[in-house]
């Protein structure tokens, strides 16, 4: 196998693993929507902070409790992913069937940058009601799924043979 062909292989499997991926996370969150919703809704109450230990500090004042926006987050992060999963799935295609990585790049281009959003919404989100307190797993995983994006975006836009 040559060096192009094994390069070209690598970013056929990264690129349908990482479109399974989308896939399934946005198949999770509307299967188990309440589910979803009530943890969205758990960061952006600010519920963490009231458990025992209780935490009372100043930002607890951002705290939001209606069920509604919850659920209107959710939804948001939820045309995210499926934005990111159809995307992917395109580029994907252009890449494994036609062998075009110029013709995927777009496609795969436009799953990161919606994945990317989606992370961000969910991160920015987080920050923004003080989860690094006491969901800092959370945090973690949300900065792990960026650094992810990013990686993706250096191997299907970097030169790898000249």
């Amino acid at each position: 196998m040559s060096v192009t062909t094994s390069i070209w292989l690598f970013q056929v499997v990264f690129a349908i693993g990482l479109a399974n991926w989308l896939s399934i996370a946005a198949i999770n969150n509307l299967r188990a929507f309440r589910a979803s919703v009530w943890a969205v809704g758990d960061t952006m109450a600010m519920t963490p902070l009231t458990q025992e230990p209780r935490i009372d500090i100043p930002l607890q004042t951002r705290a939001i409790s209606s069920p509604t926006l919850h659920r209107l987050a959710l939804v948001f992060v939820i045309i995210l992913q499926i934005a990111a999963a159809l995307a992917c799935w395109l580029g994907s295609y252009q890449l494994a069937l036609a062998g075009n990585l110029q013709a995927a790049r777009p496609w795969l281009n436009l799953a990161l940058c919606s994945f990317a959003a989606c992370i961000f919404a969910m991160h920015l989100g987080g920050l923004w009601f003080a989860y690094w307190i006491r969901q800092g797993e959370l945090q973690l995983t949300h900065i792990s799924l960026l650094l992810w994006v990013l990686s993706a975006f250096f191997l299907f836009n970097f030169q790898w043979i000249s």
